[in-house]
C-alpha cells in the first residue's frame, strides 16, 4: 500500500495541558526525538507539506505541544525535542512535565514515533525516552533518520547498533527513513493505518 493522500494537514492546537487539547476523539500519534533529529522534517515529509512543521537551523523551536489535523483522520502530535542544552533547566523540567502529562494521560494516543539519528548510536537521552515509553506499553515505532547520509553496506550494522543499545522490544516497530528521498515513507503510512484502523 502506498502513502496516504494527505488532503488537509493543518496547525489545529497549540497548547501546554489537556485543556486545550482536541476534544473531538480522533486517535493521535506522538513524535519525539532529540532537538536535532529531523522531526519537523519528518512530519513535513510524511504529509508532503514543505512548512507544515517548522524546521529551523535553531533546535529548541517547538515548546507546546503541537497537534496537526491529518486528513480530519488523526492528529500528529509534536512535542519539544529533549536534550536541547540551550533551554534552560527549568524550562527542560517543564517540557518534561508536559510531554509526560501527555504520554500517561492521553486516551487517544495509538502509537509514539521515536526519532533516532540512523548515523549514530542513540543517546542515554533516547534510551531513557524508549524505557519509558516501553514502562507505559505505548506502541512505539522507532524511525531511524537521515538515512541518506548512511551507505547503503552500513545499513544492517547501524540498525543493530540502535536496536541493541535501546534493548529494542520485538513488540515495536523499526523503519529506516530518508526525509530527503521519502524513503521508508510507504512503511511508515502501512503502520499508522494499519494501528489507526485497529481503534
Amino acid at each position: 500500500m502506498s502513502s496516504m493522500q494527505v488532503t488537509k494537514a493543518n496547525l489545529s492546537v497549540m497548547g501546554t495541558d489537556s485543556n486545550h487539547f482536541p476534544k473531538d476523539n480522533l486517535p493521535e500519534i506522538v513524535f519525539l526525538g532529540r532537538s536535532n533529529v529531523g522531526k519537523s522534517s519528518f512530519i513535513n515529509s510524511l504529509t508532503g507539506r514543505n512548512k507544515l512543521a517548522y524546521t529551523s537551523s535553531n533546535p529548541g523551536k517547538t515548546q507546546t505541544l503541537n497537534f496537526y489535523n491529518i486528513n480530519d483522520y488523526l492528529y500528529f502530535v509534536d512535542v519539544p525535542g529533549y536534550g536541547y542544552a540551550r533551554v534552560s533547566k527549568k524550562q527542560r523540567e517543564a517540557f518534561g512535565k508536559m510531554i509526560e502529562n501527555y504520554l500517561t494521560t492521553r486516551k487517544k494516543l495509538v502509537l509514539a514515533i521515536l526519532l533516532i539519528d540512523f548515523r549514530h548510536q542513540p543517546t542515554e537521552d533516547d534510551c531513557l525516552m524508549y524505557n519509558y515509553l516501553k514502562y507505559y506499553h505505548i506502541k512505539t515505532l522507532i524511525v531511524g533518520t537521515k538515512l541518506d547520509k548512511v551507505g547503503k553496506t552500513l545499513y544492517n550494522r547501524h540498525e543493530k547498533q540502535i536496536k541493541s543499545t535501546l534493548d529494542f522490544s520485538n513488540a515495536d516497530l523499526f523503519v529506516k527513513y530518508s526525509s530527503v528521498t521519502n524513503q521508508g515513507k510507504d512503511e511508515v503510512w502501512k503502520i499508522i493505518n494499519q494501528i489507526v484502523n485497529e481503534h
